[in-house]
């Protein structure tokens, strides 16, 4: 009976010893075994693992990346600026028995790393690459802070600024800049579109003073236009034909001047008198001797045109009857003259 007894206790014993030198190893976890705190290069792989009672201790390291957030750092750019940036970090034990032995806790101990490089990062850049540049200023922390944790046995993926916050006085500067650059964009497009505007117009009044033609149809076009509107009145006191029959009648003037003044000094002189009545049956001008072509079938700029030619050779023939009146003028014959002068022997009277 007292065998049967002793014998229970001692199988109980063993069954307790062995079930306490089982152990299970999750897979997203290694095992350090320390045997009589001697660290065993072995490192325990996911599953089941037994361990020796009462000599062996396993801790158990996680490799899952780590998210760790970097604290809010205040510091002063290189270009003077006061400013707040706070950051993320992504990091994995690569090597579980350096993070089990060489740090106490290798979690502390990264966080701690960020933040002095985060504050070393902010002093050594300027605003501008905090703001726009922030790629590189990643990979510059990422390097900082990894090359620390690779005696740790931890490999940083990556780190990344989440914010930048700027005084308010900052904001208000920047966006004052902003709003005068975008200002200042404006002008130069609207510039840009008067100077090519002016170009264009140039070069249209340019086809137009070669062809009268496109003037006027611009004008019908633009009087089309006005009179698109239901609500609005079109005046045109004066034909544009009458305004162009006076400026060909003023450019046609000088020349007929000219042109009356060189003929006159080359007339030659008449050998009598001679009358109204005999330039007008002579030399006048008149509207029967204009050319055949004008007809009333010509359009009303070519016979203003004739009239105006008319004008001028009606002023062309004032001035010669004018010169010839002068040259015409013959002085008496003395008395004294005897009849020897005459081929009839007579005097003359």
């Amino acid at each position: 009976m007292d065998i049967n007894i002793i014998l229970t206790v001692i199988a109980f014993f063993v069954i307790l010893v062995v079930l306490s030198s089982l152990r299970v190893v999750n897979q997203v976890e290694r095992g350090i075994i320390f045997r009589f705190g001697r660290a065993q290069k072995e490192i325990r792989q996911p599953g089941l693992t037994v361990l020796i009672p009462f000599a062996d201790r396993m801790k158990k390291v996680n490799i899952q990346i780590v998210t760790m957030p970097v604290p809010t750092q205040e510091g002063i750019t290189r270009d003077n600026v006061s400013v707040r940036v706070d950051a993320v970090a992504y990091f994995r034990v690569k090597d579980p028995m350096r993070a089990a032995i060489e740090v106490q806790d290798y979690v502390h101990a990264v966080e701690q790393v960020a933040q002095t490089s985060l504050r070393s990062i902010i002093g050594k850049s300027e605003l501008d690459d905090l703001l726009t540049n922030r790629e590189e200023l990643n990979r510059g922390l990422a390097l900082m802070i990894d090359s620390p944790a690779l005696g740790w046995g931890i490999h940083i993926d990556r780190v990344e600024i989440k914010d930048v916050q700027l005084p308010d006085t900052m904001k208000r500067s920047m966006s004052r800049q902003a709003e005068a650059e975008r200002e200042r964009r404006a002008r130069v497009i609207v510039a840009d579109g008067e100077l090519r505007a002016a170009q264009k117009l140039a070069d249209a009044s340019g086809i137009m003073s070669q062809t009268p033609g496109a003037l006027q149809l611009r004008l019908l076009q633009t009087v089309v236009e006005v009179a698109a509107e239901k609500n609005s009145t079109l005046i045109m006191p004066l034909p544009v034909e009458l305004l162009r029959f006076f400026d060909r009648a003023a450019q046609a003037a000088p020349q007929a001047a000219e042109q009356t003044a060189e003929q006159g000094g080359e007339a030659p002189a008449a050998e009598g008198p001679s009358g109204p009545g005999e330039l007008e049956g002579g030399d006048q001008p008149s509207l029967e001797q204009a050319p055949a072509e004008e007809t009333p079938a010509l359009t009303e700029a070519v016979t203003r045109e004739a009239v105006a030619q008319e004008t001028a050779a009606r002023e062309k023939a004032v001035a010669q009857e004018t010169a010839a009146r002068e040259k015409a003028v013959v002085p008496e014959p003395a008395a004294s003259e005897s009849r020897d002068a005459h081929p009839n022997g007579h005097p003359l009277t």
